[in-house]
């Protein structure tokens, strides 16, 4: 069964939390109260660089309209399937502890639940800075605990994860290796060479590769053990879809006018999904 309740630490102190699922407190007495959406607001104002960190409201609204659309909804589901692989086996006994960090709105992480509904003590968390994305993230499922805070100070306790999960989402090397128990899995996912190549050649006059290297980024303390690829056509019907998808990526803030007249004579496109689904374990 699932555990609805993640355990948390205070981010001033960084003690337990304890409560319910309205109120929480540390022993020096550090109190919060659940948003009324549902979630935890665990970032401090320190750990803020601007007054409203992460997606704003219209990008949130943007990716949600796009993914509902379900054309990435195969790479969500083999997400999933790998997340129900890499956590410790049901049977065991013990409380299986993973955050979603960098969850977005949810797409992902609540089909993550969906997956491991019947993981006997499960405690899931997804994790954004972003207030917005949060808040939408908390109307997809009540089952497990959403909270806005800082990836790199995150307020859980050293080596008490068994898996963290990260999509498309900055790395944090450090913080990983201080919360994730030896042994434990990292599943990081990010766009191959051909992820959305036909919009990118759309966009640009010389598309480069990024070459990124997500073991390069991690560096000691991780050893790479899988790596999978999802990779099909898809094809976007119309162009309210186009500017949906536009809307949702970061070609949309560099698109320069050329380009956005281009694209807005489009009827169909068709694109091809990339996505390298990277394994590490913590050594």
């Amino acid at each position: 069964m699932l555990v609805s309740q993640f355990q948390l630490l205070c981010p001033v102190c960084q003690s337990p939390l304890e409560g319910d699922n309205k109120h929480l407190r540390c022993a020096n007495n550090h109190s919060y109260d659940a948003a009324r959406q549902g979630y935890w607001n665990l970032l401090l104002a320190n750990q803020k660089r601007s007054k409203d960190p992460g997606d704003n409201a219209e990008m949130v609204q943007a990716r949600r309209a796009f993914l509902e659309l379900g054309y990435y909804q195969p790479l969500a589901e083999q997400v999933a399937k790998t997340v129900a692989d890499l956590l410790p086996d049901a049977s065991s006994g013990e409380t299986a502890r993973m955050v979603d960090m960098g969850c977005g709105e949810g797409y992902y992480t609540a089909l993550m639940q969906q997956q491991l509904a019947q993981h006997n003590d499960l405690q899931l968390a997804g994790l954004d800075i972003s207030k917005h994305a949060v808040k939408a993230a908390c109307s997809r499922t009540k089952a497990l605990t959403w909270m806005v805070a800082s990836g790199a100070a995150m307020p859980v306790a050293e080596q008490s994860l068994d898996l963290v999960t990260v999509l498309f989402s900055r790395l944090m090397p450090d913080e990983f290796r201080r919360t994730l128990k030896p042994g434990a899995s990292l599943l990081v996912a990010y766009p191959g060479e051909g992820h959305l190549l036909q919009l990118r050649e759309l966009i640009y006059d010389e598309v480069r590769q990024s070459g990124f290297d997500p073991a390069s980024v991690l560096g000691e303390g991780f050893e790479a053990t899988e790596l999978q690829t999802v990779h099909y056509d898809f094809t976007l019907q119309n162009q309210q879809e186009i500017q949906q998808l536009l809307a949702m990526t970061p070609h949309g803030w560099r698109i320069n006018p050329a380009a956005k007249a281009r694209i807005s004579e489009l009827n169909q496109l068709t694109l091809t999904l990339d996505v390298n689904l990277a394994r590490f374990t913590r050594s």
